[in-house]
């Protein structure tokens, strides 16, 4: 009976996570019949506990159903907190090992996946290979976290970048390989300005492409300095042809 009380209070939690983060999502009842990130999460409650109980088949059954249904495929064996959102849902993959923090959000297309699983896998088996995500965490569409790293609390993953090391407290990053745009102290608590895509200053640029911008600007500025040095050059040396052709020559001055 207790198992079950907590497990209505995680699911009810998840459910204020779709009304609190998807203005698209118009009452409670609408988001339970149509929100695949609840149903994937109503199968999921159910099997994590079998699959800790050693009812491994059943546990991924559940969950092999819930993928046909919803096009979100978690492993039972994962471990993810209160919470939790997939907005749109289709394509996203949590591993075995993978460890989800409260209130973290992913997009569609999200992968939390292992490095090399194809490679020696009797050795992989029982060893942490996923990633672990901290509380606050959003992950923008299309991301890859790969391997056994730490995405720290209220960091943000863009949209596409592929992470393969640790991922600073507060911190954004994007790119492939993905690296730290923006760092910022975080908050007790998620922003209330909540930014969907994890690139939450478009502002601030990717500091390479700020590097860009100013060689660039300072490759024009040179090539102004050089056109106004060859027009005075260019005056001057007309100057000073002007000045002989108007010389007169030394035989008529004796003359």
């Amino acid at each position: 009976m207790k198992e079950n009380a907590i497990m209505f209070a995680k699911l009810n939690r998840d459910l204020k996570a779709i009304m609190a983060r998807d203005p698209a999502a118009s009452n409670r009842f609408a988001a339970v019949i149509l929100y695949p990130s609840f149903h994937v999460m109503v199968a999921y409650r159910l099997s994590n506990p079998l699959w800790k109980m050693g009812l491994k088949f059943i546990a991924r059954w559940i969950m092999q159903i819930a993928r046909w249904l919803t096009g979100i495929e978690i492993h039972p064996g994962a471990t993810i907190g209160c919470g939790f959102f997939v907005d749109h849902g289709s394509g996203v993959v949590i591993g075995e090992t993978a460890v989800i923090g409260n209130n973290v959000t992913l997009y569609q297309g999200v992968t939390l996946g292992g490095v090399l699983p194809a490679v020696d896998a009797e050795s992989q088996r029982s060893v942490k290979r996923h990633p672990t995500l901290g509380d606050d965490v959003i992950v923008g569409s299309g991301a890859q976290i790969l391997g056994n790293i730490t995405v720290n609390r209220c960091a943000r993953v863009g949209g596409n970048s592929v992470v393969t090391k640790d991922v600073p407290e507060g911190a954004t990053v994007v790119g492939v390989p993905a690296r730290q745009m923006t760092s910022k102290k975080a908050s007790k608590t998620v922003d209330d300005s909540f930014q969907p895509y994890a690139v939450h200053d478009m502002a601030n640029a990717d500091p390479r492409e700020r590097i860009i911008t100013a060689l660039v600007d300072e490759v024009q500025s040179l090539r102004a300095r050089l056109n106004d040095m060859e027009d005075r050059m260019s005056a001057t040396q007309l100057h000073d042809k002007a000045g002989k052709t108007s010389r007169p020559s030394g035989r008529s001055r004796k003359s």
